[in-house]
C-alpha cells in the first residue's frame, strides 16, 4: 500500500487551541468551553465556519456531560449548519479516536476542513466518588466496575507487575511526578502545576500500592480543538502549519488477568506500528511527545511500548524525558499536570504537539529548535485501547 507520505492528501492542522484545564466553579457548561476552544482554533486557522464540513466531538460519558447526541447540539452552538456531525467514544482514547476519525475523512475525500473537539466536565458535574464509580464502568462494567474493582486498583496491578520486571521503585514513580508537575508551571493553561519534593510525594496517603495520591492525575474540567484540512486547500495563511503523517490503533483484552503480561501495554505497541508504517517513520525519529499518564507509571509503561525507551529506568533517571533531554515528554505536564478532562485529553496532547512543533506553543518550554516530528498517545482503560497519532513540520512529512 502506498504511504501516505508518497501521497498528495496529507492532513494539516490548519488551527489548534484549548482552554484552561481545571475545577470550574464559575457556573460555565461544557458548551461555553468547546466553543471557547473552537473559536480559538478556527482564528488561526482563517477559515469561516461555512467552511468546516465535519464536526467531530470527542466526549467519553453522557453521565459527564447529561447531553445525549452532543455533536447535533454543539453544532448548532458553534453555528455550523448543513455539517456532517458525530461522535466519537473510546475512554480514554476518545480525543485521539475523534483525530483519527476527522484524518480519515479527509484522506476519504468525505471533507476537506474538519473540526475536532474534545470537552467533558470530569470535575465539576459530579462529585469525585460518582466519577471514580462511572470509571470503573469503563472496564468490564460486569466484572469489573460492579465488583467495586476502581480505575486505581487495575492500574496498580498493572503497574507491579512492569515495576518488577524493570527493577523500579516508588522514587521512579515519585521522579516523574516531580517532572510532569514542574512541566506543568510553565503552562498557562494547567491544571495541576506544582513544585514536589519526594517527601511531601511519599506522604501523600496511599491510594492502591504502589500509586500514592500525587502519583496520580486530577479530575478536570476543559475543552480542546483542532481544525484539520486537507493539503490541497490549506489556507496561504497557514501552508507551514504542522501535518498529520501516521495514525494507528489497536484493542487488548480488556480483562488485565486474561493477559499473557498484565504489565505491558501491548495495544500500544501494535497502535504505534501501524501509525509509523503509515508515515515511514521509526520511533527513533520522535523528537517529543506527549502520552498518556493518568498515573506516573503509566508514562514508563507507555514510553516502553511505544518504542521510546529501551532502559526505563536508567533514562528517566538520566533526564533523557526532561526539557533538556534527548526525548522531552509531557512538556504540558501531561495528564498528571495539565489535568485529564477525558474526553478532550487526545485533542489536547495533539494541539500541544502541533503548537511545539510549529514554535508556537506559549510555554517557556518551546524548543528553540523545534524537532521535525512529534508523538501523540492516549488510551482507554488500562490500554484496553490504544490511539497514536504521528506529526510532522510541513518539510518533513
Amino acid at each position: 500500500m502506498k504511504n501516505i507520505r508518497e501521497g498528495l492528501r496529507l492532513v494539516a492542522i490548519t488551527g489548534a487551541a484549548m482552554t484552561k484545564f481545571n475545577r470550574r466553579k464559575d457556573g460555565s457548561s461544557f458548551r461555553d468551553w468547546a466553543f471557547d476552544a473552537f473559536e480559538m482554533a478556527l482564528g488561526k486557522s482563517t477559515l469561516e465556519r461555512n467552511d468546516i464540513d465535519l464536526l467531530v466531538v470527542a466526549s467519553e460519558s453522557d453521565f459527564f456531560t447529561l447531553q445525549l447526541n452532543p455533536a447535533s447540539i454543539l453544532a448548532n452552538d458553534l453555528g455550523l449548519f448543513n455539517t456532517a456531525t458525530m461522535r466519537c467514544e473510546g475512554g480514554g482514547a476518545s480525543g485521539q479516536a475523534a483525530v483519527h476519525a476527522g484524518v480519515q475523512a479527509i484522506l476519504c475525500r468525505q471533507a476537506k476542513h474538519v473540526a475536532v473537539i474534545g470537552v467533558d466536565p470530569s470535575a465539576s458535574q459530579l462529585s469525585g466518588d460518582t466519577i471514580r464509580t462511572l470509571y470503573g464502568y469503563s472496564f468490564d462494567a460486569w466484572t469489573d466496575g460492579m465488583t467495586g474493582a476502581t480505575s486505581s486498583i487495575l492500574y496498580a496491578l498493572s503497574v507491579q507487575a512492569f515495576m518488577q520486571d524493570n527493577r523500579l521503585t516508588s522514587d521512579h514513580l515519585d521522579l516523574i511526578t516531580i517532572q510532569n508537575r514542574q512541566n506543568a508551571l510553565d503552562n498557562p493553561h494547567a491544571h495541576l502545576g506544582r513544585k514536589h519534593t519526594r517527601s511531601e510525594i511519599e506522604q501523600s496517603p496511599m491510594i492502591a500500592s504502589p500509586y500514592r495520591r500525587l502519583h496520580c492525575s486530577p479530575l478536570s474540567d476543559g475543552a480542546a480543538a483542532i481544525i484539520l484540512s486537507a493539503q490541497n486547500v490549506v489556507p496561504s495563511a497557514r501552508k507551514t502549519t504542522p501535518h498529520i503523517v501516521g495514525i494507528g490503533a489497536a484493542n487488548d483484552n480488556p480483562h488485565l488477568g486474561a493477559r499473557q503480561d498484565q504489565g505491558s501495554f501491548s495495544a500500544k505497541t501494535k497502535a504505534v506500528k501501524k501509525a509509523c508504517a503509515m508515515a515511514g517513520l521509526a520511533p527513533e525519529d520522535i523528537g517529543l511527545a506527549e502520552v498518556y499518564d493518568a498515573y506516573a507509571g503509566a508514562q514508563s509503561q507507555a514510553l516502553c511500548a511505544l518504542g521510546l525507551s529501551k532502559d526505563i529506568g536508567r533514562e528517566t533517571a538520566d533526564g533523557r524525558f526532561a526539557p533538556s533531554g534527548g526525548l522531552p515528554i509531557n512538556l504540558s505536564g501531561g495528564l498528571m499536570g495539565q489535568g485529564a478532562p477525558v474526553g478532550a485529553t487526545g485533542v489536547a496532547q495533539t494541539v500541544n504537539c502541533a503548537l511545539f512543533l510549529e514554535g508556537q506553543n506559549t510555554s517557556p518550554l518551546q524548543p528553540s529548535a523545534p524537532p521535525s516530528h512529534a508523538l501523540a498517545d492516549t488510551h482507554g482503560g488500562i490500554c484496553t485501547n490504544a490511539a497514536v497519532t504521528l506529526l510532522a513540520q510541513p518539510d518533513a512529512a
